[in-house]
């Protein structure tokens, strides 16, 4: 299930930015979450609506709200904690100040690339 919902987010960001996003399982390198979700936006308004877009696709795939919520004030690195996943939404300036990426490089890279979300995650309320 947590896959499953790490992958729902990825999905909800990349429709948002044209930006590289990236799943990386974390479980074997990481005791605290299971999957990262790393993406960026080229201005905070983006970044706004990939968090926005992240938290709407999410609830109605059936995952309560974030347990952590941070860097909403600045949105040049937002945290969005939902426990299983944890989702990093960036600037492009601080995603290459900070390298998740690099930092991650052990973990496994999760393939999404030719997924699509599902349509009870796309249904509107």
């Amino acid at each position: 299930m947590s896959l499953d919902l790490a992958k729902v987010a990825a999905l909800a960001a990349m429709e948002k930015t044209d930006e590289p996003t990236l799943l990386l399982d974390v479980q074997k390198i990481l005791s605290i979450t299971d999957y990262f979700v790393i993406t960026s936006a080229k201005n905070s308004r983006q970044v706004k609506a990939i968090v926005d877009e992240v938290n709407k696709k999410v609830k109605l795939a059936g995952s309560l709200p974030p347990r952590q919520v941070e860097g909403l004030g600045e949105l040049e690195w937002v945290l969005l904690d939902y426990g299983i996943f944890v989702v990093h939404v960036f600037s492009n300036e601080a995603r290459s100040l900070y390298g998740l990426e690099r930092l991650w490089e052990d973990a496994e890279q999760v393939d999404i690339t030719h997924q699509e979300i599902p349509i009870a995650t796309t249904a509107s309320g």
